[in-house]
């Protein structure tokens, strides 16, 4: 990466680790030991299984070793060596490696929405100190982190009941040129409850046909089951959601709703305070006191700022989908 800041990278890595550390990780973990193994081979003076005349003793299976990182710990094979006079076999990549966590990451992460290039393969293997790689060794590298990344990103994704989309503007490098980008994320909530990241795409803008294709990747890889989708309103993602996954119950983003409220305000002393009373009205215990405290909140805009309580009452309203689902849901899903 140059000095020009990809902050559409960065923004993918934190959803990839705060919602699919599991994935992350497990890609980090290959690329680790593929570096260590890659060491191994040019200690020993060939490769596994191989027959050289200068080789030097013999692979010697591996140990487990844990490795901690943003994404969480996680274990990597160490590989060991047998058969050979003088110094004992350690892998310099392992301590490289250690300090190279989150600059490995970001580069799975840019792999993860670019693809993988024998270029990027080899910059990977660099953060673990190798260098000069052969090119059988850049293109071995470059399988493995492709065939890694591909099964991650087309997984089979099955029922999935809640569904939270949400794109971001983040500044990324397109041709050579840093420009605004939309990191558009889907993020689910099955059975077990655990929010997971389902898919991560940058595109150009949050046009419909970026949100439908985005949308659609997700149907082919057998997502069903949505019942509640949580997103904000913008026109690209609402007809999109209403093409591909119009059965499903729509709950308008309360943070975005807050958001755009204090754009309506018309004064200061009403921004300050706006989204403390909309948080009165979003946690009231039930829909009807939610309705009811919505309804205050309006008339007592309606002589000081009208144009504000207009949009409250009519755009307020499709943020309380969320009184539908049991209430031990509710505060995950706003």
């Amino acid at each position: 990466m140059d000095g020009r800041k990809d902050t559409a990278v960065e923004a993918v890595l934190e959803q990839l680790i705060e919602h699919g550390p599991g994935e992350i990780a497990s890609v980090f973990a290959r690329a680790f030991e593929l570096a260590m193994q890659i060491e191994r081979e040019r200690f020993l003076g060939a490769g596994l299984y191989e027959r050289t005349p200068g080789r030097k003793g013999y692979a010697n299976g591996y140990k487990a070793k844990r490795i901690d990182t943003p994404a969480g710990t996680v274990s990597v094979q160490v590989p060991k060596t047998a058969g050979h006079d003088g110094e004992p076999f350690y892998p310099r990549s392992l301590e490289r490696g250690r300090r190279s966590v989150r600059a490995v990451m970001l580069a799975v992460a840019e792999m993860y929405i670019k693809g993988v290039s024998t270029r990027q393969a080899e910059a990977v293997m660099r953060e673990f100190g190798i260098e000069s790689l052969s090119s059988s060794q850049v293109s071995r590298a470059a399988r493995l982190l492709d065939d890694e990344l591909q099964a991650w990103r087309t997984r089979p994704l099955g029922e999935v009941k809640y569904l939270i989309l949400d794109a971001r503007y983040e500044k990324m490098r397109h041709h050579g040129v840093v420009r605004d980008a939309a990191v558009l994320s889907a993020i689910g909530i099955g059975a077990d409850e655990r929010r997971r990241v389902l898919g991560v795409s940058v595109a150009l803008s949050e046009a419909e046909v970026h949100w439908r294709d985005f949308l659609e990747s997700l149907v082919a890889r057998g997502l069903r089951g949505v019942e509640f989708i949580v997103s904000d309103d913008h026109a690209g993602l609402r007809a999109a959601r209403r093409a591909v996954l119009g059965g499903a119950t729509w709950q308008r983003c309360q943070f975005h709703l807050a958001r755009n409220a204090i754009h309506h305000a018309p004064n200061t002393g009403i921004r300050k305070r706006i989204g403390a009373e909309l948080r009165a009205v979003w946690n009231a215990s039930t829909l009807a006191k939610a309705e009811t405290a919505l309804a205050e909140l309006v008339a007592s805009y309606r002589g000081t700022a009208p144009k504000l309580a207009t949009w409250l009452e009519e755009n307020v309203p499709e943020g309380l989908a969320v009184f539908t689902l049991p209430e031990n849901h509710r505060r995950r899903l706003r």
